[in-house]
């Protein structure tokens, strides 16, 4: 069975529902408790080539509560995992452990893509940081986002590549499930997912082309940083990626997910989709010819209408009903569910999601009842801890 593991991004905010700059404060309470890590250690680790150490069962070792590129957030990890339930507890024991970290320096976490009430993103301390400001200027220095990207093994880069090159046409429907970023800025983006298109101004955001070989996705890596556009490989921000630090494919589309369940969901998807494509790549499949500007499209619609609205079929090219279209993924995955025990957990996740909705519509509903963004985040705190 393929493990899985997950990244959360989390926005700390305050009693009120206002993001604050408080992740620093609160890792440093972490770190005491060996749970966290500080902005100066972490500054020093993301300048280093040296791979992370690794406990005995070849998960990451360590702090899992880390910094981002804003003071407003803190970043999760899971361990790696066998069992979708192993992924929930995981979920559940890291966002409980932020928020009490939070808690010392009198704030929450909340699991929100974007923030509904305005604020002023404050960059974290630490060299690579400053630099990322310097280059990228007002995409860097405004973004405030929180995504959720999800680890699944291969077994080479031989793999990986043509892992990637099969779920490329699939990933747009991964971040209409996850839509959780209508607002920006304090007012209503017309947007399920807006945090989609605010990543996108990242010069090496986006979908990509069919690589063909391991050879070739690592000349272009090679060539991207050649540009010294950006600033090292971890900045190449492909909707999937080989995991430059662990054997894995790395799928990056997805807004984080206001509840546990939610990721949990995406969790498994993701795996099918890694095993339902290598599958299909040791038979003699071949990757679909989808052109790229296609796929950039069909990302943007699922971040506009998430559910609401049509998607595009990746099997036709045709929109779709989004309902219609999450279906067809998850009979494209079918077989991979059913051989690693997921198929019932991911078909009640997905009924359970298409009759409630996304975070997004509980952001607008409650925002439609109080006309209050700060209420919003206070609801979120709440539905981030299964309250």
């Amino acid at each position: 069975m393929r493990t899985v593991g997950v990244e959360e991004e989390l926005l700390v905010v305050d009693p009120a529902g206002v993001p604050v700059p408080l992740a620093p404060e609160a890792l440093e309470v972490a770190a005491r408790r060996g749970e966290g890590e500080t902005v100066g250690e972490h500054d020093r680790a993301q300048q280093s080539d040296a791979a992370p150490d690794t406990d005995a069962a070849g998960a990451p070792a360590g702090p899992r509560l880390v910094p981002e590129l804003k003071e407003q957030q803190i970043e999760l990890g899971t361990r790696v995992c066998r069992e979708l339930d192993e992924v929930a507890a995981e979920l559940r024991h890291w966002r409980s452990r932020a928020d009490a970290a939070a808690a010392t320096v009198g704030a929450r976490v909340a699991a929100l893509a974007s923030s509904p009430v305005a604020v002023e993103p404050e960059t974290t301390p630490g060299e690579r940081y400053a630099q990322t400001v310097e280059v990228f200027g007002l995409t860097a220095a405004e973004v405030l986002t929180c995504g959720c990207h999800v680890h699944v093994s291969v077994d080479d880069d031989e793999e990986g590549v043509a892992v990637l090159d099969r779920i490329r046409v699939w990933l747009p429907v991964l971040t209409a499930l996850t839509t959780n970023s209508p607002f920006w800025s304090g007012r209503d983006t017309g947007y399920a997912s807006f945090r989609s298109q605010v990543w996108n101004r990242w010069p090496s955001a986006g979908p990509n082309a069919v690589f063909g070989t391991p050879a070739r996705y690592h000349q272009l890596i090679a060539e991207l940083v050649a540009t010294e556009t950006v600033l090292d490989e971890g900045m190449v921000y492909f909707d999937a990626r080989l995991s430059a630090t662990w054997p894995t494919v790395e799928v990056r589309v997805s807004d984080v997910a206001l509840r546990v369940e939610d990721a949990v969901l995406l969790a498994g998807l993701v795996r099918g989709l890694v095993e339902t494509a290598a599958r299909e790549w040791r038979s003699g499949v071949p990757a679909p010819e989808v052109r790229t500007e296609v796929l950039r499209v069909a990302g943007w619609r699922a971040g506009r209408s998430g559910l609401t609205g049509d998607l595009v079929d990746p099997r036709t090219g045709q929109p779709a009903p989004a309902a219609e279209v999450v279906t067809a993924l998850v009979e494209h995955v079918r077989p991979a569910l059913g051989d690693s025990g997921d198929t019932e957990r991911v078909e009640a996740g997905i009924a359970d999601l298409l009759r409630r909705g996304t975070g997004a519509i509980l952001q607008r509903e409650v925002f439609d009842e109080t006309g209050d963004p700060a209420a919003v985040v206070r609801a979120a705190v709440a539905a981030t801890h299964g309250d």
